[in-house]
């Protein structure tokens, strides 16, 4: 049995187990109750008329979502914007996020709660922005439940001051490599069976105690295997398999390879890597 086949076996039973367990779950928490809820913050313009926007999300006690790139155990979030009026574009800054193990497999997202700042380009800039969201995300706790949060609202504030919630939210991000003292990385790949394998070295000082690395491919068809890492002074080296969904061959722009080095002082988010 092929790596590929195996992941898809071992998601498809997590995932038929999680919604099995749902009902039972559910009707001994309260039945009426989702385990997440999300609001839209307003926020304000800044002089390039770019309006700076979060959506905060709420889960019920002891339940989690995830990041952008969930891990093995965990399920992407997707934001569809459809209806939405004077929107030229959005992007999503994510905060830094935290491990959680279940099931025997490590995922990568957030407890409680957590404000997702927005960056929403108008059409014109100096007209209201009516957002539309639906918001697919995945909440767990002992199981996991698929959840749509829909939200409607409309950004009219021209103040240039900053809201302090979505202010802290922007400030939690990891640093850039500049900001952290990285100084570049290189990556090497090679033919797996499913596959490619990829050995990335990155230069960037430690991070803190148990560091981890997130490798995204950059292209949403593309699934990356959980990293295995070592550190030697400033040389991180983070080893991973790079498996489509698809078959056939496949290729990876190393521009828009991203590496996210999580440790227990802070994060760093690298872009891109050279042949090594």
């Amino acid at each position: 049995m092929s790596i590929a086949t195996y992941i898809s076996m071992m998601r498809i039973l997590f995932c038929t187990a999680a919604l099995i367990a749902t009902s039972t779950a559910a009707i001994a928490a309260d039945p009426m109750a989702p385990p997440a809820t999300a609001t839209l913050i307003e926020g304000w313009q800044q002089a390039d008329g770019t309006r700076v926007s979060a959506v905060q999300i709420t889960m019920a006690e002891g339940w989690h979502t995830y990041w952008r790139a969930p891990g093995d155990a965990g399920i992407p979030p997707q934001f569809k914007w459809n209806g939405s009026r004077n929107l030229n574009a959005v992007s999503v800054n994510w905060p830094t996020p935290e491990l959680f193990s279940q099931n025997g497999m490590r995922s990568v997202g957030y407890s409680n709660q957590v404000i997702l700042p927005l960056s929403v380009s108008a059409k014109r800039h100096n007209k209201p922005v009516h957002l539309k969201l639906n918001l697919e995300i995945g909440v767990c706790k002992d199981i996991c439940v698929p959840q749509t949060l829909t939200l409607d609202g409309v950004l009219n504030n021209q103040n240039a001051i900053p809201t302090p919630a979505i202010a802290a939210a922007l400030a939690e991000r990891p640093f850039t490599a500049a900001e952290a003292g990285a100084r570049g990385a290189t990556c090497s790949m090679s033919p797996s069976e499913d596959g490619l394998n990829i050995t990335a070295h990155l230069n960037v000082p430690p991070t803190g105690s148990s560091e981890f690395v997130v490798i995204e491919a950059g292209r949403p068809d593309v699934w990356v295997s959980e990293a295995a890492v070592s550190r030697n002074g400033n040389m991180l080296t983070a080893q991973a398999e790079i498996i489509p969904n698809g078959t056939g061959a496949f290729a990876v722009d190393r521009s828009a390879l991203r590496f996210t080095v999580m440790g227990a002082s802070h994060a760093v988010d690298i872009r891109g890597c050279a042949p090594s």
